[in-house]
């Protein structure tokens, strides 16, 4: 990226609300002229980035620059952003002309400047014949044209957009998400827009910033962000995936639900265990010559979504996969599926098992997560061997090992469920303990979000390790 195209440059930003660090360590350029949309889950972080950005609080670490100078001492009235909210926040006492106008005013921009710009945005927005209009007596989405024309007419730089569309009815929201785009168009300027709706980041976006738990998790073109995610978050809370797991046998082949499939992919390790996401609407569906299927199945539910239908079919195997295609199959019905080499995305894992630090404790008990767990003296004599108290070790458990308790206080420590992942034929959920560790557990049994849970790990279960070795997928 050239130099003078970056408009806005963020560079080691981390936030902190007492214990809870809400951003961790954000780098993050913005080009200019850009559309970039700031997408993730409810308390990711995007909010409070854009604040900062906007200069409402202040960041902890890191700086925020401009064309190169630093603005983070710069108070928000002297930065050239305009934000515009969700709730509008409008003067209630002044009419649409006045409520437009009013920063100009303050500004003490001659009358017939001001008449001319508030025209102008009022045109822009569709609202040319409101200008006398009590803005209490429109609707919430001629309220919020009134709210964004008030911020465009102070010809800011940069646009701020704290979900602006989120309370509005759906027609009037996509009505809204292509005036947005066009009035983007015409301007030129930069707008960074934050929002939790994935379509809605896809529609509007040149590019996507995904966010997780402070972090970035991925930032491209929709595109990109769509076809190529980068890890099993980002797969899964952009549109509907079948995220599987898999094996590389060696370069442009993948191994998942007992089937060798044709790949793109390059450059894994030969036998590396990957994660495979596929998209429901590139998985081909048919009830005829299923001789010439890669594997087959039958369907078991067949929903209409406007479109298409959506379908999920039990392969011989026990998989169930979401299929997507513009005709519907019964449920019951034998089918054939068919999976092109281009359609397959295969992407490293995370991590292969739990590995955690660890503190020997004594009378053959390990501190970690919190808690303290016997091990296993045989499977763990050796390492043992002469410890004492406060020798440091890595606990290696593997997904499948550890057990979740109804009940928080069954467990040696206790935790929520934080995400929640199906694999096709289980699932692979992360729980944070009440220490801010994560677990990650594979399980067939079903669980929600913000359970809270116990965590149990049987000692024959836990394997031990010197703390200066490799941790590798850990």
């Amino acid at each position: 990226m050239a130099q003078n195209d970056v408009i806005i440059r963020i560079e080691h930003l981390s936030k902190s609300f007492g214990d809870k660090r809400v951003l961790n360590d954000i780098n993050l350029e913005i080009k200019r002229g850009e559309f970039v949309t700031l997408l993730g889950p409810s308390g990711c972080g995007k909010t409070t980035m854009l604040r900062i950005i906007a200069g409402s609080i202040s960041a902890d670490e890191g700086i925020i620059s401009m064309e190169g100078e630093d603005i983070s001492g710069i108070p928000s009235y002297r930065r050239p952003f305009n934000t515009v909210f969700q709730r509008y926040a409008l003067f209630p006492h002044l009419d649409v002309y006045d409520n437009i106008a009013f920063g100009l005013k303050l500004k003490k921009i001659p009358r017939d400047e001001i008449d001319r710009r508030v025209r102008k945005y009022l045109k822009m927005v569709n609202m040319s014949d409101y200008e006398d209009r009590d803005v209490e007596s429109l609707s919430g989405g001629q309220q919020q044209r009134i709210a964004i024309a008030r911020a465009l007419v102070n010809q800011p730089r940069v646009l701020l957009l704290d979900e602006p569309l989120a309370a509005l009815d759906l027609k009037m929201r996509k009505d809204m998400q292509m005036e947005l785009k066009e009035m983007h168009r015409k301007l030129g300027i930069t707008f960074i827009y934050v929002t939790h709706d994935q379509e809605e980041a896809l529609t509007l976006s040149d590019t996507i910033v995904v966010m997780n738990e402070g972090l970035v998790q991925q930032t491209g073109t929709p595109t990109d962000i769509y076809n190529e995610p980068r890890n099993e978050f980002v797969a899964d809370f952009i549109g509907e995936s079948n995220i599987l797991n898999g094996i590389i046998p060696c370069d442009e082949k993948v191994q998942f639900i007992y089937h060798e499939f044709d790949c793109v992919d390059k450059g894994f390790e030969p036998d590396e265990h990957v994660n495979v996401v596929i998209r429901p609407e590139d998985i081909y569906i048919f009830s005829e010559h299923l001789d010439k299927a890669q594997f087959t199945g039958v369907v078991q539910s067949c929903i209409f979504k406007g479109v298409h239908y959506e379908m999920t079919v039990l392969t011989k195997e026990g998989y169930e996969i979401m299929v997507q295609d513009y005709n519907a199959f019964k449920p019951g019905l034998e089918v054939g599926l068919l999976i092109r080499p281009d359609d397959i995305h295969v992407m490293h894992k995370e991590c292969l098992r739990n590995s955690f630090a660890a503190e020997y404790a004594g009378d053959g008990k390990v501190s970690f997560l919190g808690g303290e767990w016997p091990v296993d003296d045989t499977a763990n004599s050796e390492i043992l061997s002469g410890a004492k108290e406060g020798d440091r070790f890595i606990a290696d458990v593997e997904f499948r090992a550890v057990e979740l308790m109804d009940e928080s206080s069954e467990g040696t420590v206790s935790g929520k469920v934080f995400f929640i992942l199906y694999k096709g034929n289980h699932y692979f959920l992360t729980v944070k303990t009440n220490s801010g560790e994560k677990v990650y557990v594979q399980t067939d049994d079903v669980w929600d979000k913000s359970d809270l849970v116990g965590i149990k790990i049987s000692p024959e279960n836990i394997r031990l390790r010197k703390a200066e070795e490799e941790r590798g997928q850990a």
